[in-house]
């Protein structure tokens, strides 16, 4: 019983971390979004389309995290796996993101 509470106090702080993780994405992405919008119309069009693409992995990160909170203990480190890659994904391309902005 005492390894139960362990092991979900664990699963807990994990949720935590991701979530602030992406709250800091999502303040990131407001700032991505502000530097997008100042530049020329013609750039503005290429730069939205990969922007939507980092919010699509973004959201499937969020479907991911919400697949994890119920996950089973039999579930859980493939569903974890899932969201790190996820996740991976997400700040690879936000990372490109602002490299191809100059930033």
């Amino acid at each position: 019983m005492k390894g139960e509470n362990v092991d979900k106090e664990t699963r807990k702080a994990y949720l935590e971390k991701l979530e602030a993780e992406l709250r800091e994405w999502d303040a990131e992405v407001e700032r991505l979004d502000a530097k997008v919008d100042q530049l020329k119309a013609e750039d503005k069009i290429e730069y939205k389309k990969r922007f939507e693409d980092l919010r699509e992995k973004r959201d499937a990160v969020v479907s991911k995290l919400g697949e994890l909170k119920d996950a089973g203990e039999d579930t859980w480190e493939d569903i974890k796996k899932g969201v790190e890659d996820s996740w991976s994904s997400v700040k690879d391309g936000l990372k490109s993101f602002w490299e191809s902005l100059g930033d």
